[in-house]
């Protein structure tokens, strides 16, 4: 199991493999075999110096270990053989060019000519191109046009976002209907087109670009203001996205007519990896046709669907298709409206999918004690979760003392828990602190904006003394903050008694898994 998620890391694309180069399945496989061996040996080691310990210093070592030895093949990259290692030692940044650093400004022809200059090179190699943060207008990007006819059949990846700020609508349209043109035909597996507030006519403009794109592996629309036309725009003009492992909508006004094209171009995409459509106005009806199309999806590996009003018909639909994902490592399901009956059916799901789970957010939901049982057990099954945001529910001391046990055992890769603003008093905040301070490489647990008493907050920083830092800020904390169903005039001494009591009930109650 260990080798075989060493091995999938390795082979996963991520910024590293792109300056160092990705391994090929056998080699990933033959190094994730040593590191386990080398690592095992290392922990047994130490653990053979410790007889009468736990045994829980000598998996920090196999962890930490592990770590290390993944960090130096990543760096070190495909192994070469004397014939290309030249070729290795070329200066990797001699195949990207980008300007988007510095300040944000408009560029004219004259700066343009000169900026653009190590692109017109004869034998220069780049195959990556940056012209984010700077906008063109019409008399740059005439400059630029022969400059990029120069080197398009070299290019494999561009990155066009946030290129005309500023410009007026005409202007921009036919900036963009020059960078298209030129660019027509190149065999690009990345393109990325956000924050250009394309719109439909923006789109379009981008027509003879998109339309020549067979082998796209990566496209990025976010911030687009990809309205319904838009969307469909975008769905007719991509001709094949079979070979697409990366798509991000975010943060647009696709709404539920829009969704149904984005779904379109989900159905496509049978190698989709990593799909985002977070913060895009979609409802209940376009939430049930992305859920349908991303039954095709059997590789997801990273699913944001953020701030939409999917409700809980389409969480339920999207259940059935998170089922499928076996290679599953990171879920955002934030502010769905998902209530209970959502959020017990994706954790049923989650609980018998996703062996490999790291990441899983489910804030702002109007999650409750009694939706928190099928979710805790989902993350107690969870073993290589390393961030759980549960804010913004409606858990109190119940829930939150059902996932403090759920994290109880084993989860050594945890590092961040936010269960803030959740109604939860002294006896929930102290057992999740008392859960999390025991973890390896815990960093982060924040219960801000609750109503824990000021005793109770002591309590916890006791459990945290020594590594207060691992503890978030506590000033939106009420200790006096009052629960709907709580009588007003309940005293200190009651509250006290019924902490202890639900603490009590709670803290031994089995998780069924």
């Amino acid at each position: 199991m260990l080798v075989e998620r060493m091995t999938k890391n390795l082979t996963t694309p991520f910024i590293f493999s792109r300056k160092c180069g990705l391994l090929s399945n056998d080699e990933a496989e033959e190094d994730a075999k040593k590191m386990e061996e080398l690592a095992f040996a290392a922990a047994d080691q130490h653990y053979k110096k410790e007889p009468d310990g736990d045994g829980s210093s000598a998996v920090q070592i196999y962890a930490k270990e592990s770590s290390r030895l993944m960090l130096e093949v990543i760096k070190r990259g495909p192994k070469v053989n004397d014939g290309e290692l030249a070729d290795k030692a070329t200066d990797l940044r001699g195949t990207i060019f980008d300007i988007s650093g510095g300040h944000r400004e408009f560029i004219e022809a004259d700066e343009a000519k000169e900026l653009l200059r190590p692109l017109g090179e004869p034998g220069n190699s780049y195959t990556k191109i940056c012209f984010s943060n700077r906008s063109f207008g019409l008399d740059a990007a005439n400059v630029a046009a022969p400059i990029l006819s120069t080197i398009k059949d070299q290019l494999t990846e561009v990155d066009l976002s946030d290129f005309i700020a500023g410009r007026p609508e005409s202007e921009a349209l036919d900036v963009m209907n020059i960078f298209s043109s030129v660019l027509e035909g190149c065999h690009l597996r990345y393109l990325n087109l956000s924050n250009n507030a394309l719109g439909e006519k923006g789109v379009r403009a981008f027509g003879a670009l998109l339309k020549s794109q067979n082998s796209l592996q990566e496209l990025y629309l976010m911030n687009d203001g990809i309205s319904e036309e838009a969307a469909r725009a975008v769905s007719e003009l991509i001709p094949s996205t079979e070979k697409l492992k990366v798509l991000h909508f975010h943060n647009n006004m696709t709404g539920d007519e829009g969704a149904f094209a984005i779904s379109k171009i989900v159905k496509r995409s049978c190698s989709l990896e990593d799909f985002r459509c977070s913060s895009t106005r979609v409802g209940t009806d376009g939430g049930l046709a992305l859920a349908e199309a991303l039954k095709r999806c059997a590789h997801l590996k990273k699913l944001d669907l953020r701030d939409n009003m999917f409700g809980v018909e389409a969480e339920v639909a999207l259940s059935k298709a998170i089922s499928q994902f076996t290679d599953l490592t990171e879920v955002y399901l934030s502010y769905l409206n998902l209530e209970d009956e959502g959020t017990e059916a994706l954790a049923k799901a989650l609980k018998h999918s996703a062996p490999s789970l790291e990441v899983l957010e489910m804030a702002g939901n109007d999650i409750t004690a009694k939706g928190t049982a099928s979710l805790a057990a989902c993350i107690a099954s969870k073993q290589f979760l390393t961030k759980l945001n549960l804010a913004e529910n409606e858990l109190k001391d119940e829930g939150a003392i059902l996932i403090a046990n759920a994290l109880g055992e084993g989860h050594g890769q945890l590092n961040e828990v936010d269960m803030s603003t959740n109604a939860i008093r002294r006896a929930g905040g102290r057992h999740l602190a008392q859960v999390v301070v025991k973890k390896p490489g815990f960093k982060l647990l924040n219960i801000n904006g609750n109503f824990i008493s000021d005793e109770g907050i002591d309590e916890v920083k006791e459990i945290f003394r020594g590594s207060l830092d691992m503890l978030g800020p506590l000033d939106e904390n009420d200790p006096e903050g009052e629960d709907d169903e709580e009588e007003e005039d309940e005293d200190e001494e009651e509250n006290a008694e019924h902490e202890k009591g639900l603490e009590s009930k709670l803290t031994d109650l089995k998780i069924n898994q």
